[in-house]
């Protein structure tokens, strides 16, 4: 399906107004102002401002180093390679190696006029600053994730509720015809919802977390948890009172499965469970020993996911 995304539409825009604006001025290379600002769009604003100024720093370097090299060796091929050779690692070295590529850029320019001028350095910066200037303009507008961050929070609370009412299904029958597809697709929706939370944060300079990365990070947790609960329910080959009781008390969390934090009673309600299992009569047999040591073992599993839930603040 052809398709246009607004990070595609920024770059035509920002490019077509950077040559537009660098050849009203008359510039020399007027079409680099183009490249730079196709270089310097980047998914968010954080990693926009860092690439530009990366860029920035690099052509400066990249125009001291032109007039050492050009003016010291001449215009010449083995200038040029001896430059790059030394260049390059400093520009690594700086920790600006995203800059590298435009401000090789500018040291072909300067080695293609073979005249070293304070009116072809002017040139030059105009150019950077033309390219760097309309891309951090056009990168000012990103559009709003929440709706798909809430989508990811829905699909992943829905498939959680599936995943816990299997388990109950499990308990009272011994029996499921379920095929798991919820645990790698729900891996994958926690992996992309985080993706999309940090970009969120990303786009905003004076925000340094995001209630949903942390809303997903503590999904993840719990995930964990779950994935590690299942082999312990299906461990348990016979049904017994406690089995039904677990399985009443799995059923009430699952239509429970949301962003504000309702743990307390249901830890509450879970050490309840553990005194009235500790109450009820030994088992009569080996199988009814060992389902109920699962159970227990289950429990213990059940009350570190609700105290990860515990500690989130909750989503605004």
């Amino acid at each position: 399906m052809f398709k246009i995304g607004y990070r595609t539409a920024k770059t035509a825009i920002g490019t077509g107004i950077a040559i537009y604006i660098a050849q009203m001025l008359g510039l020399d290379n007027y079409a680099s102002a183009g490249i730079i600002t196709i270089l310097c769009v980047q998914v968010t604003k954080k990693k926009s401002l860092r690439s530009s100024w990366e860029r920035l720093f690099a052509c400066i370097i990249g125009i001291i180093f032109s007039f050492v090299f050009f003016e010291g060796l001449g215009y010449n091929p083995v200038s040029l390679s001896l430059l790059l050779l030394l260049f390059i690692p400093t520009i690594v070295a700086v920790k600006a190696k995203q800059g590298i590529v435009t401000s090789t850029v500018i040291i072909l320019h300067i080695f293609a006029v073979e005249n070293f001028t304070f009116a072809l350095v002017l040139n030059e910066l105009a150019l950077i600053i033309i390219g760097i200037g309309i891309a951090l303009l056009v990168n000012l507008y990103m559009p709003s994730v929440e709706k798909e961050l809430k989508q990811y929070q829905h699909k992943i609370e829905e498939n959680i509720g599936k995943i816990f009412m299997e388990m109950v299904t499990y308990l009272r029958t011994n029996e499921s015809q379920w095929e798991g597809k919820e645990i790698t697709e729900t891996e994958e929706l926690i992996l992309k919802a985080k993706t999309v939370a940090f970009r969120d944060v990303e786009n905003h300079f004076l925000r340094y977390e995001n209630e949903y990365y942390h809303y997903f990070k503590m999904r993840e947790k719990q995930f964990e948890i779950i994935e590690r609960m299942l082999p312990i329910v299906t461990s348990i080959r016979n049904s017994c009172e406690q089995g039904e009781i677990v399985a009443n008390y799995i059923e009430e969390i699952s239509k429970s499965i949301h962003p504000g934090n309702t743990v307390k009673r249901f830890l509450v309600r879970l050490d309840e469970m553990r005194k009235q299992f500790q109450n009820m009569p030994l088992p009569k047999s080996r199988a009814e020993f060992e389902a109920r040591a699962e159970l227990f073992h289950f429990l213990k599993e059940m009350e570190q996911y609700l105290i990860i839930k515990r500690s989130f603040k909750g989503i605004s």
